[in-house]
C-alpha cells in the first residue's frame, strides 16, 4: 500500500480560547475531504503519536479506522 505526502497547506484553527473557567471556548474545527484523503485508494495509513493507523473506505461507503 503506498502512502503519498499532503502536497497542499492544511487550514487549521487556532488554538482554543480559555473562558475565565478555564472551559474552552467552541473553535471551527480543520475540515477535510475524505477523498483528498483517500486520494482514489481504499485505505490509507495515517502517523500519530508514533502510530500507525489504517483508514478504510468500506464498499457500504463508510470510513473506518483502526489502530
Amino acid at each position: 500500500m503506498a502512502t503519498f505526502p499532503v502536497q497542499h497547506a492544511l487550514k487549521t484553527a487556532p488554538a482554543p480560547a480559555l473562558s475565565p473557567s478555564g472551559v474552552a471556548n467552541a473553535v471551527k474545527q480543520a475540515e477535510f475531504d475524505s477523498r483528498e484523503l483517500m486520494r482514489g485508494a481504499r485505505e490509507v495509513l495515517i502517523r500519530h503519536a508514533g502510530q500507525v493507523y489504517r483508514l478504510r473506505h468500506t464498499r457500504n461507503d463508510k470510513l473506518i479506522l483502526v489502530k
